[in-house]
């Protein structure tokens, strides 16, 4: 079907009876029609009518809930008193998901009008009726070809009487009608931008991409990006505003500074031409009143070597505050400098409204991958809590000069793990904790910052955790900040990029492997921590052949960048390393006359994960965490762990928490919805006491961030359920509708 044709639901769904479950699996409950839509009762449809303005509260009309990106709702239908009646109203099941590679959903979908955006595991776009899950019409992006990779929702924009979706699909951004699907064909060329350009450099060979959505200033779109992360080149992350009419670019901020713009010197000089990376890749939020976008960005590449852009690095790893009309810069705030770590910015800052020192004052509260919560006053970023520069380890690597002290929060508290050693060991049982101890004998240990070095280094909070890209969800009628975080740690080294001797095409091409590959395919070839993104490579020999993976290499396909600026020598040592064959020939040193890492001298073998040997955390638990932070005064108002290992709670083990990826949403009723956690479950927790209310075994994870609504007069709550991604656990197809009984008990 071309990507143009909107697919509606042929004949009338079929109803089934709902039923409640707290922690049973749901088994065969449902039907599957049309494009398998699962429907049970639910209350009448009632949309609101064409070109009506929907009832904030009672929509979910932009990715996390508003343009501050609270992730809250004044609905309350639903509440601590009746949340044991939630039950399934529908489940609308995709027919795309893909076992191998597992695929994922990870979007946050949006409700405007009755109607329910969301994409699918293969980054089509679909909309369904929000009431009862049937489908309306849908958009594949591929032209029929699989889809393969990440989203996290789509951006809504009207107009009169035009309403339009826009989102990203590899590395095209798309222009839809809202009521049809169909694609806009004036937008952009024929219906579409191709975000590789733009970007005032050369990035046609580059991978450039968003997996999250933007946002929508006036006919503004405002978007982040995606970007390659190894040693070889890859292209900036600056951020861009695109016409929502016509698809041109308006502005560019570029986050490497070029010669004659602010933070510049910050850089080496040539940074700006071949250092890529600096990308806000987890969104934005919106102050309309005062005309100023969000945006926080991540770390600059190479992640684990700096030796070419030496200096702090702005706007690399900044909260940062721009005029949305022009892009220009009004603040900046720094939360790591110069990272080697891959402490990336993963979400948007929350929009928040304090009380603090006996005045309220509007601010920003941005939570990170290391735990911490930076809260800055919003007009001029200055924090409202002290933020101490200590002074860290530094860098032993030839070339490196890592920054001398790094920002630490005195409050909020951090909220994530943040030192490995041996006190630190897990506890789990004494076999466990012995096993890891001989391991962190033989690695460097300490706080958080440790850089890494040519022998394994422990990295806690690890490359993907504390907070990661569902970010916090903020209640503004008790000023608290709600953020889960994963506590899992992870050890690195470093290597030189180039052989200084003779070697093997299969060393060499591990060598390769580890620093360009390993973070998307994972460490000796299984399936990454996006796998969901890109297919495992453990099995690549049974479905290439030695032709097609240096073609592939060399032209890039889809969200793989090319990889041309290798040599032949090059190719073929990767080649070799993957399929297993060709691994004994000689390379002598004079042969490797290109250097594959470009400038960069010194390459990490990979992210490898530390656990016992039963497979669980190397660190003491909880391995995740849900907190609730008063932001009036900076402190915790609870901790509890987020997720459990079922085989543990077999064995009487308490919550254990695990590794969770999704975001929360809080309600007027008193809750806080989540599912993130690897025990699949979704969890309601009552927002003030942290106490567990209900739980739902789903088919698969919810590694998306939920959002509720209103149709006449019932509320839902809606998560996908796609499993797969970062923890690496079955897939799944299904997008979960909760509502209560037709008559909810009060």
């Amino acid at each position: 079907m071309p990507p143009s044709s909107a697919h509606p639901l042929e004949a009338p769904p079929r109803v089934v009876t709902p039923v409640s479950n707290r922690r049973t699996p749901l088994g065969d409950w449902g039907c599957r029609v049309g494009c398998f839509a699962t429907l049970a009762f639910g209350g009448a449809l009632a949309l609101v009518p064409a070109g009506a303005t929907p009832t904030a509260h009672r929509s979910w009309a932009i990715y996390g809930g508003d343009a501050a990106g609270t992730k809250y709702s004044a609905l309350d239908q639903i509440n601590r008193s009746n949340i044991t009646q939630l039950e399934p109203a529908w489940i609308y099941r995709c027919d795309d998901m893909s076992p191998k590679p597992a695929s994922t959903i990870e979007c946050n979908p949006i409700i405007v009008d009755g109607v329910a955006y969301l994409t699918s595991p293969g980054l089509k776009v679909i909309a369904l009726d929000a009431a009862t899950g049937r489908e309306r019409w849908r958009f594949d992006p591929w032209d029929g070809k699989r889809g393969r990779g990440v989203n996290r929702g789509v951006t809504y924009w009207a107009d009169g009487d035009e309403r339009r979706i826009l989102f990203v699909a590899g590395s095209f951004l798309h222009a839809l009608d809202a009521a049809t699907g169909a694609s806009i064909r004036t937008f952009g060329r024929e219906g579409k931008v191709d975000l590789r350009d733009g970007l005032d450099r050369d990035t046609f060979y580059m991978a450039v991409s968003a997996t999250t959505p933007g946002i929508v200033h006036r006919d503004l779109l405002i978007l982040g990006s995606i970007v390659g992360e190894g040693p070889a080149v890859s292209a900036p992350g600056h951020i861009r505003a695109f016409d929502v009419r016509t698809g041109e670019r308006r502005w560019i901020f570029h986050t490497i500074p070029h010669p004659g713009e602010y933070g510049y010197e910050t850089w080496s000089p040539d940074s700006w031409k071949t250092v890529g990376g600096a990308n806000c890749w987890g969104g934005m939020t919106l102050d309309p009143a005062r005309g100023l976008v969000f945006a926080g960005t991540g770390s600059a590449t190479y992640n684990h070597y700096g030796g070419d852009r030496i200096g702090e690095n702005l706007f690399a790893n900044c909260v940062l505050a721009l005029k949305a009309d022009t892009g220009e810069r009004v603040w900046h705030y720094q939360v790591v400098h110069h990272d080697l770590w891959d402490y990336d910015i993963p979400c948007p800052p929350n929009l928040v409204s304090v009380e603090h020192n006996g005045r309220r004052i509007d601010a920003v509260a941005q939570v990170t991958k290391m735990g911490h919560v930076f809260v800055l006053n919003r007009e001029t970023g200055e924090p409202l809590f002290p933020v101490e520069e200590r002074s860290v380890p530094q860098s032993a690597i030839p070339g490196e000069r890592s920054w001398p002290t790094q920002p630490f929060p005195v409050a909020p508290p951090p909220f994530a793990q943040q030192r490995l050693t041996a006190a630190e060991a897990t506890d789990l049982n004494p076999a466990a904790r012995a096993a890891v101890l001989k391991q962190l004998a033989e690695m460097r240990t300490g706080d958080i910052y440790l850089p890494p070095g040519l022998d394994a280094a422990v990295t806690l909070p690890q490359f993907n955790g504390g907070a990661e890209w569902g970010g916090a969800s903020f209640d503004p009628t008790t000023r608290t900040l709600y953020v889960n975080a994963s506590n899992e740690a992870e050890w690195i080294a470093m290597k030189p990029a180039k052989s200084t001797g003779d070697t093997t095409a299969a060393a060499l091409g591990a060598t390769i492997y580890g620093a360009t590959c390993s973070a998307c395919h994972g460490i000796e070839r299984p399936a990454g921590p996006n796998a969901p993104s890109f297919p495992s490579l453990k099995n690549v020999r049974e479905r290439m052949t030695l032709d097609q993976i240096l073609e592939l290499l060399e032209k890039g396909r889809g969200q793989m960048p090319s990889f041309a600026g290798f040599s032949s020598l090059e190719r073929r040592a990767v080649a070799a390393f993957l399929l297993g064959e060709g691994g004994d020939e000689r390379i002598a040193a004079g042969d490797l006359t290109s250097n594959w890492a470009g400038n960069i001298p010194f390459v990490a073998t990979g992210h490898h994960d530390f656990r016992d040997p039963d497979g669980y955390p190397a660190n003491k638990r909880p391995w995740g965490t849900l907190t609730a932070i008063d932001l009036d005064h900076g402190t915790f108002k609870w901790q509890v762990p987020l997720g459990t290992y079922p085989e543990l709670e077999r064995r009487g083990e308490p919550p254990t928490g695990t590794f969770n990826i999704g975001g929360s949403l809080v309600t007027a009723g008193g809750v806080v919805f989540i599912g993130a956690a690897m025990d699949e479950r979704f969890h309601a927790y009552d927002k003030e006491t942290g106490r567990l209310l209900w739980e739902f075994q789903m088919e698969a994870g919810g590694y998306a961030t939920p959002a509720t609504y209103e149709i006449d007069g019932r509320q839902f709550v809606l998560i996908a359920a796609g499993g797969g991604g970062k923890p690496g656990t079955k897939p799944g197809n299904a997008y979960y509708s909760f509502a209560l009984p037709n008559k909810p008990s009060r």
